[in-house]
């Protein structure tokens, strides 16, 4: 059926088609661009200063309302946090009701409602829509600062602080936004546990009294509503805001480094690099160079087909993707690229990275390479006139930047005259070489090495703070890798308290990407073991070794068991897999030196199982305790991913020590087990594995 349809088609091109020759080795010219005809929304203002613009769509019985706040970029400084937990504390409750009864009102209608430090918006079915939008009235100018809402606040803020200590990504981010920009702007600054603790509901307060005002206000409807509905509303809930003085803030100007500047921050765990290269630039939206210099970005880091992910990707296989461009800001504008490469490839990714800077710059971009951008980008914003909402998000870009009123009418008209000679002048305006912040997250011991060619190596905490290089830490003659061991089954609870479990189970929850599971991890000594992980009754995961059998199921599904697998599954069997390492004449232990994990100093294991596999398990040199294990594991889809699991917490019981929380990093996402429930010599039998 496929070739007789495909027969078809080539029949039915053959015979339609004109009695004319067509020269395929030339691509037709293009035609002007279209002309977009986007109508402007009603708008007004109220006398308090509020401008209100109305967006009528009326295909679906639905209006949605978002009050934006037009203020200045605020440099935080001690209270740095302040601005997120502001935006959280006054979707908690207003003077007229507590957060469960909000929540329960904007339930009731169907309707969502959200807050920011800068914006309130909200959406509902029409008939609905009148009741909501007091809600949010009352949200935005009657929030009740609740001090015990902000201590769960703060409590969820720092728990996210502590993960993201962790988080190369975050740390990249922190330490190049330092770095480019300045602790002492608003761009560079960022949250540390003791700024979120310093926060109080009084800094709040006066954050709202001082900066939420009519006169520096938008107010966008969109959906299915009139003119004079929203007029009505508008004046209704927002027309007795008074308005008042808001400060104007003004930062020193940042200037781009004078050199390159390589700012490695060491983390020891990581088996790949996040690299972070970054410059500020001066573009403001808007501006005649804002859409060239989009083609260009695109061009360069835009995408799967852009120049940056072609080298690192596709020819060279550094990393799964890596991109670029540049942004537009009021404040200060930024050219940015970022990958996270494998440890041995750093420094070569970074060395490519500038090969297509230089390439850029240097090299006019070919006809049809900015062509096809083109096209891509012309797509996507015909695509985004049939959201009524983009129309108004036009009209408020117009005027907080004070754009021409047509600015986005002939957008296509300015896009379709890009050319790659505007490609290669705004890449030489925008794309800097030699004035780079590049920040590289990863083992300096393996990476840092290599760097020194493109510019100043220097390193860095997590803080962004300037430290010495890190040192090799020298091992003891007398430490070995079975004395590391044997000190972590002492650590543990000694040979003779482990000897005495008969069997074991541990209860508790894994939690990934916001969903929470059961997990459930049985031991019945010798040798017999099962993992389960659980959602509500369906089984997603289970593992398990009872004898010389082993099973591994997903979601159901049997799965197969290699050889590698069953040496894992021997491991956990031992309930301490040191005592199977240890037993075990065929693993070899070395001993590979001395790692920082979490800041303390751990002694690094590489063990190697009978199969030929090997991973590292890293030990804590004071409590002998294990605190990390590498290695790498075939994951699904996924295919082979590093695998880094943390072992945070041990709680000891019936004499032992058990990890009770544990964070599984799969680099693009991770896991957090906390064990909850622990139940030795309970009397559990092979037959409930």
């Amino acid at each position: 059926m496929k070739y007789i349809y495909l027969s078809l088609m080539a029949l039915c091109s053959t015979v339609l088609l004109p009695a004319q020759i067509i020269d395929r080795s030339k691509a037709p010219k293009p035609g002007p661009a279209p002309v977009i005809n986007i109508a402007d929304p009603a708008s007004f203002t109220l006398p308090n200063g509020l401008k209100v613009f109305v967006v009528t769509n009326t295909k679906l019985p639905q209006v949605s309302a978002t009050l934006t706040i037009d203020r200045d970029p605020l440099l935080e400084g001690e209270k740095a946090g302040m601005l997120s937990m502001a935006g959280s504390l006054m979707r908690r409750g207003t003077s007229k009701m507590d957060k469960a009864t909000l929540d329960e009102s904007v339930d009731f209608l169907g309707g969502e409602l959200g807050a920011s430090a800068t914006s309130v918006s909200a959406s509902s079915l029409k008939g609905n829509f009148p009741k909501l939008l007091q809600l949010m009235a009352d949200v935005a100018l009657r929030p009740s600062f609740s001090n015990a809402e902000l201590e769960k606040i703060r409590t969820q803020t720092l728990s996210g602080l502590a993960q993201a200590k962790d988080d190369p990504n975050s740390i990249a981010g922190n330490v190049s936004g330092a770095l480019v920009y300045g602790k002492n702007h608003p761009y560079g600054e960022f949250e540390t546990e003791q700024t979120v603790k310093n926060v109080t509901v009084a800094d709040i307060k006066s954050y709202h009294s001082t900066y939420w005002k009519p006169n520096i206000a938008y107010l966008i409807f969109v959906g299915d509503i009139t003119s004079n509905e929203a007029m009505k509303l508008a004046t209704e809930h927002f027309g007795s805001w008074t308005r008042g003085d808001v400060p104007k803030k003004q930062y020193a100007e940042v200037k781009q480094p004078a050199k390159t500047l390589i700012a490695v921050v060491d983390r020891p765990s990581s088996v790949q690099s996040v690299i972070s290269i970054s410059s500020p630039v001066n573009l403001q939206p808007g501006t005649p160079d804002a859409i060239p210099t989009s083609v260009m970005g695109n061009v360069l880091g835009g995408g799967f087909s852009s120049r940056l992910n072609q080298n690192l990707r596709e020819k060279y296989a550094f990393t799964y993707g890596a991109g670029g461009g540049v942004s537009t800001d009021r404040l200060v504008g930024s050219f940015r690229a970022s990958a996270s490469v494998r440890n041995e490839k750093t420094d070569s990714a970074v060395g490519q990275f500038l090969y297509e800077f230089n390439r850029i710059r240097n090299e006019a971009a070919s006809d049809s390479e900015v062509t096809a951008l083109k096209n891509y980008m012309s797509g996507g914003f015909a695509r985004s006139l049939e959201n009524a909402a983009t129309v108004a998000n036009f009209a408020l870009n117009v005027a907080r930047y004070n754009l021409p009123k047509d600015y986005y009418r002939t957008y296509l008209t300015k896009l379709n005259a890009v050319t790659p000679a505007n490609v290669q002048a705004m890449a030489n305006k925008y794309v800097p070489v030699n004035n780079l912040v590049i920040t590289i997250v990863g083992n300096a011991k393996e990476i840092a090495a290599g760097l020194s060619k493109y510019g100043d190596v220097k390193f860095f905490d997590i803080n962004g703070n300037e430290v010495a290089p890190p040192t090799e830490k020298k091992v003891d003659a007398n430490v070995t890798a079975t004395s590391v061991l044997q000190k972590a089954i002492e650590a543990y609870g000694g040979e003779t308290a482990i000897a005495a479990i008969k069997d074991a189970t541990l209860k508790g929850s894994v939690s990934m990407m916001g969903q929470a599971m059961q997990y459930e991890q049985k031991h019945v000594m010798p040798g017999g073991y099962s993992a389960v992980v659980k959602m509500g009754p369906m089984e997603l995961m289970k593992q398990s070794k009872n004898g010389s059998e082993y099973s591994a199921a997903m979601q159901g599904t049997k799965q197969e068991v290699s050889a590698d697998d069953k040496a894992q599954l021997d491991a956990k069997a031992a309930l301490y897999d040191e005592r199977y390492y240890l037993s075990n004449a065929a693993v070899k232990l070395n001993l590979k030196g001395i790692e920082s994990v979490d800041g303390k100093d751990a002694y690094d294991i590489e063990i190697v199982t009978p199969e030929g596999s090997s991973f590292h398990a890293f030990y804590d040199v004071k409590t002998g305790l294990k605190v990390q294990e590498m290695r790498q594991q075939e994951v699904g889809p996924m295919g082979k991913v590093n695998v880094t699991t943390l072992y945070k917490e041990y709680k000891e019981f019936n004499g032992v020590k058990i990890p009770v929380q544990i964070v599984i990093d799969l680099g693009v996402m991770k896991q957090d087990i906390s064990i909850t429930e622990v139940k030795i010599n309970a009397g559990l039998s092979a037959s409930e594995l």
